[in-house]
């Protein structure tokens, strides 16, 4: 956890709020896109410079970890 307040911030003013990567304006969705197009970690630091391999596996764990704390809500039964 401690990796991802490192490396991911939530600012209003910057790309409306979505989380990105601390210092830049690509979104851990950005990052997360890329990765399921197919991109390596690699590939991705070659691309984008101002990354580094730890913010790559900091999307990776902020996704986790919010995919961890949703729950899904079924109506009608």
């Amino acid at each position: 956890m401690k990796e991802i307040q490192e490396r991911i911030s939530i600012n209003p003013e910057i790309r409306f709020g979505k989380p990105c990567i601390k210092g830049t304006r690509i979104t851990v969705q950005d990052v997360l896109g890329w990765l399921a197009s197919g991109m390596s970690t690699e590939e991705i630091v070659e691309d984008f410079p101002s990354l580094a391999r730890e913010d790559v596996l900091a999307t990776l764990a902020f996704a986790a970890n919010r995919e961890e704390s949703t729950k899904i809500l079924i109506s009608g039964i």
